[in-house]
């Protein structure tokens, strides 16, 4: 889809004056009621082209821009593509010419984190002076992860997330995350993290992201199903935060046509319209109140004003790691450092310290 001719808008509040929305909020001085605009993005990737998803990015984020958006939201692997109903002609003890194949192509869509589509991004946010949140396929050598990245309006790259834990078939893809990357960053308009898809349902990893103290929550999601949302609502009322759940909307054409890339037992009963994912992006406040969305009619940009006091509010009603939590019952600890399959400790003299090196 042409994301300039075909994108629809979808806002909780009429467009405002670009002029009048600061790129960045001075909370020192207590005050919980600031509002801050916020954009998820509903857009399919241009599959196996990732030069063209990088300009197709842009053209939305310059379109969030012009809304006056301070923090804008893009979809699960949206950098690198999310392999929708491919198998890689995977089966246990068996792999394909043609699957490894494809695991080749997806692999050179797949960008270095740093690199230079990081460096792209950076000067995106740079330019159109926002909070960027951007879901990519992270290449480390040979090994892929799911990851979210995020930049500052400065253009500064702040760090990034990997998937914990991949769903089902994604387990033979792409690697997993450790607790090295979780992070929340804390920024003049809250603090900001991200879970991505299914993990958000790890009931470990959100009380994590709480007692990192996020105020922003934001899901990047691949899950286009109606009961998504009833998640989406239960981490916005159980977190006291809003939530920014963010997915494409797709249709087969949007892939490449088979016998190239095929949708593994549906692809017979697909034409190039035929949906393959809905979306269903939205943002909840912390109270559970849908702010925007859910969208399923087409690739969008979905608004909203997030009053910031509304998490004093809700966090007045529950405060799952603060006065409703029973830490003399329950505890949880987090293995903050990175986990490496080879550790290396430099040949040394004997005036010079030991020196570990991690790959």
């Amino acid at each position: 889809m042409s994301s300039q001719q075909e994108m629809s808008l979808v806002t909780a509040n009429p467009p405002v004056n670009v002029d009048q929305i600061f790129a960045e909020v001075d909370m020192s001085a207590g005050d919980s009621s600031t509002t801050v605009r916020a954009t998820v993005v509903q857009a399919s990737t241009v599959f196996y082209d990732t030069p063209a998803t990088l300009d197709k990015a842009e053209r939305l984020l310059a379109e969030a821009a012009d809304l006056g958006s301070q923090l804008v939201v893009f979809p699960e692997a949206f950098i690198g593509g999310y392999p929708r109903g491919s198998s890689f002609e995977l089966a246990i003890g068996a792999r394909t010419a043609k699957g490894r194949d494809d695991f080749r192509k997806y692999h050179a869509s797949a960008i270095d984190v740093p690199g230079p589509e990081v460096e792209r991004l950076a000067e995106m946010a740079r330019k159109y002076k926002v909070f960027l949140v951007m879901g990519v396929i992270e290449r480390e050598g040979y090994t892929l992860y799911c990851t979210v990245l995020f930049f500052d309006p400065q253009g500064q790259f702040l760090g990034k997330h990997r998937k914990l834990m991949p769903t089902a078939l994604e387990r033979c893809i792409w690697g997993f995350g450790d607790g090295s990357t979780i992070p929340v960053f804390d920024t003049p308009i809250g603090k900001i993290g991200a879970a991505i898809c299914w993990e958000n349902r790890m009931p470990s990893l959100r009380t994590a992201m709480y007692a990192k103290g996020i105020e922003i929550y934001c899901a990047p999601t691949a899950d286009a199903r109606e009961t998504w949302q009833a998640s989406m609502t239960h981490i916005a009322l159980e977190g006291g935060c809003f939530v920014l759940s963010a997915n494409q909307f797709c249709r087969r054409k949007d892939y490449p046509p088979p016998p190239e890339y095929l949708f593994s037992g549906s692809e017979e009963s697909l034409t190039p319209d035929s949906v393959v994912c809905a979306g269903g992006s939205s943002i909840i406040s912390p109270l559970g109140i849908v702010l925007a969305g859910p969208n399923y009619e087409g690739e969008a940009l979905i608004s909203a004003d997030l009053d910031l006091g509304d998490i004093a509010r809700a966090k007045f009603d529950f405060d799952v790691v603060g006065h409703y939590s029973r830490p003399e019952v329950f505890s949880l600890n987090i293995r903050e450092h990175p986990r490496k399959a080879v550790s290396f400790t430099s040949k040394v003299t004997k005036d010079e310290p030991v020196k570990n090196e991690h790959f």
